[in-house]
């Protein structure tokens, strides 16, 4: 037994009591997604079958390290406490190194993990690398890590994924096990779009009819549903927890029947619309030339910014075929001013260029790229989602029994393989604020159908995000992804077995 050796096996005996020799590993190889910038292995292990300590250096960790704690006994069955000489370490630097907001490193030698990040949700984002090669161990019956050096950052700092409550509605429980799911990709925003025609999903308390009536149903006919104002925010904390930032979407002035149906003074005629529980859309419109419209939009903005702690508040503005274009400009115009009044950055769809947008505004890019190239003329950001390429509601192929095909099929190859910044002639990375996968929920009602849809094509638009283009590569992602198979198998996670795919 050469030195090196010796060396290893006194320090195991001091841990374990007993003497093994380790396994050769390749970090190199660890089937992660997204894929991080660099790796480096240097060829050992990191056994985990004993209990270990770990250690903070600042209390802004003590969630990320309660989650840490509770993760690895589930994972290892063995106990991970803080104490003295600790194997886990997690810091808070002010190093340049970290000075890129999500920014972090990831160290495993034979008897230490420390992990590195500027801030805690830097930390967070490392601990979910972590999480994910604990689940790939006891996936491969492995009882250690491989060893090595991850030094990682994400592309665009803004990954999204988008949640139709509207058309379909979600309980609060629902949605925070699409939270978990997001978060374990990286994945730091959830657009929730909760009005359109079928339904009025958030409480508004000086409007209480478009919760009593306007969220009475659904697609389909069904009872519906809302989220009071309470479980609004028990779901924005819940995200926050996790580094996930809540953007709130008002669908107008379509898609707006909901609200239409519960106060008839939004109608141009003063009769309220009857409830709609069909899928056609652009036949609805608040009535832009009354002064109760805008009272109304804005105690709408007002109540719902007052409880939402991020950034944006999303406007809409899509597929308003009902409204005439000069009313819409007025419309938009008008709306504005009104989102940034109450500290908020206005976002909507590609269509609200037509407004007097400027640079405090973000436009997402969906169908139409004469939109987004007029919106960056005016100093607009924009957020990438092509229908065709990242809509999570299009059928993989003509047998998937889930799903819309108005934009085309995505399989899970096309779903991946793509770049925000090549996408349209003119929209240049530094035009682009990131990317978002948007689930519309016309065909799906219920946790499992949500699963079905956003799984397998998810990890992608999470490594598009995170993953410069550069090192993307569809034949290694697709190996890893039959990794993650066997890991969303794990979790109980419904997804879409991809023929494409050579799943474990």
């Amino acid at each position: 037994m050469n030195l090196k050796l010796s060396f290893i096996c006194l320090l195991s005996l001091f841990l374990t009591f007993s003497c093994v020799e380790l396994p050769e590993t390749n970090l190199e190889s660890a089937a992660l997604i997204p894929l991080p910038n660099e790796v480096i292995a240097t060829g050992s292990a990191f056994i985990l079958t004993q209990n270990h300590y770990f250690s903070l250096t600042n209390n802004s960790l003590a969630a990320t390290a309660k989650e840490l704690s509770s993760a690895w006994k589930s994972l290892t069955t063995f106990e991970l406490v803080e104490g003295a000489n600790p194997a886990i370490q997690l810091m808070i630097s002010k190093d340049y190194l970290f000075s890129q907001g999500e920014s972090y490193r990831l160290e495993i030698s034979t008897n230490v993990i420390r992990l590195t990040g500027g801030s805690p949700e830097a930390v967070y984002r490392g601990w979910k690398t972590l999480e994910q090669l604990l689940m790939i161990a006891k996936i491969n019956k492995q009882s250690y890590l491989p060893t090595g050096i991850i030094t990682d950052s994400p592309d665009y700092s803004y990954r999204s994924a988008m949640l139709d409550v509207a058309r379909h509605f979600f309980s609060v429980e629902e949605v925070k096990r699409y939270i978990d799911q997001l978060a374990l990709y990286k994945i730091n925003h959830l657009h929730l779009h909760l009005s359109d025609d079928q339904g009025w999903r958030i409480e508004i308390k000086s409007w209480p009819k478009l919760t009593e009536i306007g969220g009475s149903t659904e697609v389909g006919g069904a009872s519906g549903g809302f989220y009071s104002q309470e479980e609004y925010q028990e779901l924005v904390a819940y995200a926050a927890a996790r580094f996930i930032t809540i953007v709130p979407e008002i669908d107008m002035p379509g898609h707006t029947n909901a609200a239409l149906a519960s106060y008839p003074e939004l109608n141009c005629n003063d009769k309220a619309t009857s409830l709609y529980e069909g899928t056609e859309v652009g036949f609805s419109t608040l009535c832009v030339n009354k002064a109760i419209t805008y009272t109304f939009v804005e105690d709408v903005i007002r109540e719902i910014s007052e409880i939402t702690p991020g950034p944006y508040f999303h406007i809409g503005g899509d597929e308003s075929h009902a409204t005439p274009e000069d009313d819409y400009i007025v419309f938009v115009n008008k709306i504005l001013p009104l989102v940034k009044k109450y500290g908020k950055a206005p976002m909507g769809w590609d269509e609200i260029q037509l407004g007097a947008i400027d640079e405090a505004a973000v436009v997402q890019y969906w169908a139409e790229a004469d939109n987004a190239l007029r919106a960056k003329k005016k100093g607009a950001k924009v957020l990438i989602s092509p229908a065709s390429y990242a809509y999570l509601d299009m059928q993989y192929d003509s047998l998937t029994p889930l799903g819309l095909h108005w934009a085309g099929y995505v399989n899970v190859k096309k779903g991946y393989d793509w770049t925000p910044e090549k996408l349209v002639e003119g929209i240049n990375k530094e035009d682009i604020i990131g990317v978002e996968a948007p689930l519309w929920s016309e065909t799906i009602t219920n946790t499992e159908d949500l699963e079905y849809m956003a799984f397998p094509r998810l990890p992608g638009y999470a490594e598009i995000g995170w993953t410069a283009a550069e090192k993307r590569d569809w034949k290694n992602y697709r190996q890893r992804l039959a990794i993650h198979g066997v890991l969303m198998d794990t979790l109980q996670i419904n997804f879409y077995r991809s023929p494409m795919i050579d799943w474990k």
